[in-house]
């Protein structure tokens, strides 16, 4: 089932600037893919446009059949509730504990107490974190905040997540770790985009990958297909 289309989408920046041209193509619910490029293809554009951070110039992004153009102002915190989203700076609340950081969707969204608790355990359990809900991040290592801004995101169990170079400051054996991560969620639901140019990672994963160049996209490979 289609959860997510691209319809002819360009996207222009004040002075000229073309971030995006044309785009088209279908995400399936449950499914992982990679977006590549050189730096400025537009990838992170792209993601912008799912959690409407951005909004397109021309043409149509659409979630379960949807048009995104459509979401107001008013309607964006309900929209954003089922995208999670995952940064290559984690962004944590470096005051606050592990517990306290992956809850805080929650907490905005009003989920009660005792749910909020049973899914806060649950999902740092799924990313190796268990037990250790009271500790601060900067007694964790790099990857280890990585994993809690993982959590964070997936604690709400998005439709979508997204991810813009969620490995750009690892070594390659916890790069490792964190994309097999990402390879866990589709089997819960969550249908995941992560935007990346470590190409060993891309190719060691095997999932479908959408190429970007200038804006525009060259090619949607998919391994299964090609062979």
């Amino acid at each position: 089932m289609t959860l997510l289309r691209f319809e002819h989408v360009s996207k222009h920046y004040a002075g000229g600037q073309e971030a995006l041209k044309d785009i088209s193509f279908e995400v399936d619910a449950g499914e992982m893919l990679f977006l590549t490029g050189h730096s400025g293809a537009g990838k992170s554009t792209l993601l912008r446009l799912i959690h409407l951070s951005d909004r397109p110039t021309r043409g149509a992004v659409l979630m379960a059949g949807r048009n995104l153009s459509g979401i107001t102002r008013r309607g964006l915190p309900r929209h954003r509730r089922r995208i999670g989203v995952v940064f290559q700076d984690h962004r944590l609340l470096m005051d606050r504990s592990l517990f306290d950081n992956v809850a805080l969707p929650l907490v905005i969204a009003g989920v009660a107490r005792a749910e909020i608790e049973k899914r806060v355990r649950t999902v740092l359990e799924r990313v190796g974190l268990g037990g250790r809900e009271k500790a601060l991040p900067i007694m964790l290592s790099t990857g280890e905040q990585q994993r809690v801004g993982i959590a964070r995101a997936v604690v709400g169990r998005p439709d979508v997540l997204v991810a813009d170079e969620p490995t750009g400051n690892l070594d390659p054996d916890l790069a490792a770790e964190i994309m097999t991560l990402f390879t866990e969620l589709p089997a819960q639901g969550t249908c995941v985009l992560v935007a990346s140019h470590d190409l060993h990672q891309v190719r060691r994963l095997r999932k479908r990958v959408l190429v970007l160049d200038h804006g525009r996209l060259i090619d949607d490979y998919r391994p299964g297909a090609a062979e």
